[in-house]
């Protein structure tokens, strides 16, 4: 199998030296031949090297470079002077050395630098590239989006072409209609299927109209059955908002409460509370630990509280937290339990008839582009002007609703939620998370939490720290880049999205070569 990486080790580093010297030396006759084989770029130090590898062995090149000057000011004074407009619009970096060993010239591995030169350089800030092009591979080049900007430099034996390449160029070129297909492990967005994205080329309706009206009361009665709560309150927003309106109703209670965390997403409703100016205790748990129930109890049984606030899906570890149990012990203490379902809501059948408030949303498990956040109560919220009227649920009571609301959203929402009709996505859900935990002991893969839902693992992978980056040269789109999985330097593979199946199996070949590679 062809795949990408970015090369790091001394043995990478050799190989590309050869490479180096077969092509900018034997083949074209850029540099003067050494008995070594091996020609090492003057600014070796300064190059990031992408590479193409067919299974074990080096098939393609390109080194990309920021520092200045760049070879191509060496040759013609500073390149802004000669670039179009487009082409100074962003970061500029060199590309260097790209190359492709003879047996290797199919057209995979241009394809595979081809992304290498859109992804790493837009995901780098880079708004364009310069390089020097061998006038034998013009054509190569021009399928790339790369553009001529100067006249011809070197020798007649090695000329060179000084050309640029912007992100539109690239996505205007042959290139860029062969790019090799991206998997997305991500946690949202969520790719839509078909009948899910149709709704948003559906012609928008008012919602102040009548056909709106009814067509909000549908999904809020589905989502209502799903949830098993008795109101249920939608807003245009994140997750994120959800919790903020929720929280929000804690401030009106003004009372004492209790925040339970074992993850970066019960740390979060913590800050959100906080900024809320509530009163609370926190109880926190060790990341991907279990709650306490019998030490959450203990401290209800004081009788200091009125309320209890935690998260049902930890996003950050993977675990399914204890809301059954702590639906119960609440009920004993006469506490209110407020509940962060946004993860959690759609990936697995529960119900919140226990609950004072819940939130969910419909990106993520359900499917849905995000954009609709749910607050789910088991009391009917009246109007506090104590709140700002953005968060106030009160306000979306009794049929009203105070904003706008794009109907795509809701008739996209309405088209995924059909799926739970018959339990088919429940079902998918738990079939897939039933076959992640068997390939994670094929795979020798260490779960940084147990208790998991049918929604999203995480990864503790020590043995190769650049894992992620690298799958990510390849196609494989892993959760890793948020904050709080980079501090503890974890990564994480949902299965929500819809071609999960053929985005593992095709993920799990590569991870096999990987290993093998690194492990020679």
């Amino acid at each position: 199998m062809y795949w990408c990486k970015i090369a790091r080790t001394e043995k990478e580093f050799e190989a590309i030296a050869k490479l180096n010297y077969e092509t900018f030396v034997e083949e074209i006759p850029q540099h003067e031949p050494d008995p070594s084989g091996m020609r090492v770029d003057a600014f070796h130090h300064e190059n990031v090297y992408v590479i193409v590898l067919k299974d074990q062995e080096l098939a393609g090149m390109v080194a990309f470079r920021a520092a200045r000057p760049f070879s191509l000011d060496q040759k013609l004074g500073q390149v802004e002077e000669l670039l179009p407009k487009d082409a100074l619009e962003g970061q500029l970096c060199e590309v260097r050395l790209m190359a492709v060993a003879k047996a290797h010239r199919n057209g995979r591995v241009f394809y595979y630098l081809a992304r290498a030169l859109s992804d790493y350089a837009y995901e780098n800030g880079y708004g364009a590239a310069v390089i020097s092009g061998t006038i034998r591979e013009q054509k190569l080049y021009n399928q790339l989006g790369f553009e001529p900007f100067a006249d011809p430099v070197g020798t007649e034996e090695a000329l060179f072409v000084p050309m640029v390449l912007t992100r539109e160029r690239f996505d205007n070129s042959v290139a860029a209609r062969f790019k090799q297909k991206r998997y997305s492990f991500y946690p949202g967005p969520v790719q839509q299927t078909e009948i899910i994205q149709k709704a948003f080329i559906e012609k928008p309706i008012s919602h102040r109209s009548h056909e709106f009206k009814v067509m909000l009361e549908r999904v809020k009665n589905g989502l209502l059955r799903m949830s098993g709560a008795a109101y249920v309150h939608l807003l245009v927003g994140s997750g994120t908002l959800a919790n903020e309106a929720m929280i929000a109703q804690l401030h009106v209670l003004g009372e004492k409460g209790l925040i339970v965390t074992n993850g970066a997403f019960g740390e979060r409703l913590e800050k959100q509370a906080d900024r809320w100016g509530l009163s609370y205790a926190v109880q926190a748990y060790e990341w991907g630990k279990p709650f306490d129930l019998a030490e959450i109890e203990s401290e209800l049984n004081t009788g200091n509280y009125s309320w209890l606030l935690m998260t049902h899906g930890e996003t950050s570890t993977g675990m399914l937290n204890q809301l059954n149990e702590l639906v119960e012990i609440c009920k004993k203490n006469n506490v209110l339990l407020c509940a962060d379902c946004v993860s959690s809501f759609g990936a697995l059948p529960f119900q919140m008839d226990g609950v004072y408030l819940a939130t969910g949303v419909s990106g993520k498990a359900i499917g849905t582009m995000s954009g609709l956040a749910f607050v789910f109560s088991n009391t009917e919220i009246t109007t506090s002007e104590n709140i700002p009227a953005y968060l106030d649920i009160g306000l979306t009571a009794k049929h009203m609703i105070p904003f706008t609301m794009p109907s795509q959203f809701v008739l996209s929402l309405e088209n995924a939620l059909k799926a739970y009709e018959d339990g088919a996505r429940y079902k998918l859900l738990h079939n897939r998370m039933k076959f992640i935990e068997e390939e994670v002991k094929k795979y020798q893969i260490e779960l940084f939490a147990n208790k998991n839902y049918p929604m999203i693992f995480t990864w503790t992978e020590t043995e190769f720290p650049q894992l992620a980056e690298d799958a990510r040269m390849s196609g494989f789109d892993l959760h890793y880049k948020s904050d709080y999985l980079l501090e503890k330097g974890l990564l994480q593979i949902s299965c929500i999205q819809p071609d999960f199946e053929d985005a593992w199996s095709k993920f799990t070949a590569w991870l096999d070569n990987y290993r093998t590679y690194h492990d020679r």
